[in-house]
């Protein structure tokens, strides 16, 4: 026999493509668990009817209705001064109002949309401000509407809320 006709051992693999090759896989194991973990809908957001919350009382809802108050009027005030456009202040006038209707009901309001409060039935109040003034304002093409109105309708909301 030659040295030519030897056989050769199988080829051995280093330690560092087998712990690469489980990094990688746990690497997809985790990616895949973020990706069920991330899009799964949220348990918190209830459509189907609010959580029923005890609304404030008495002194605590003056509060909320003059802390919000003062929130718009707020908001009022840059828009005149110019450090608010009209489309930021219509959205910044929808989310004070949303937040309001939050804390005085627990109703989530600033993570639903227009058609979601429509189905709960919300005050038409609330409705007619996010469907008039604020929607337009923050979704159409084209100039916002006039922050003053939607401001008014938003005092219209904190005042009639209940």
């Amino acid at each position: 026999m030659s040295a030519t006709d030897e056989l050769y051992p199988p080829a051995q693999y280093g330690w560092g493509w087998i712990v690469l090759a489980l990094g990688v896989i746990a690497l997809l194991i985790l990616a895949l668990w973020l990706v069920f973990f991330l899009t799964r809908p949220k348990r918190s957001i209830a459509l189907h009817g609010a959580a029923q919350v005890t609304p404030p009382t008495g002194d605590v809802l003056s509060l909320l209705r003059t802390e919000y108050s003062d929130e718009i009027g707020r908001i009022e005030a840059a828009y005149r001064a110019g450090t608010l456009t009209a489309r930021a202040a219509n959205l910044e006038l929808s989310r004070v109002v949303r937040t309001f209707v939050n804390e005085y009901s627990g109703l989530e309001a600033p993570v639903l949309a227009l058609d979601d409060l429509v189905r709960l039935g919300v005050q038409p109040e609330l409705i007619d401000a996010i469907s008039r003034h604020y929607y337009p304002s923050v979704f159409r093409r084209g100039p916002a509407l006039d922050p003053h109105a939607g401001a008014d309708a938003a005092r219209a909301v904190v005042k009639s809320w209940h």
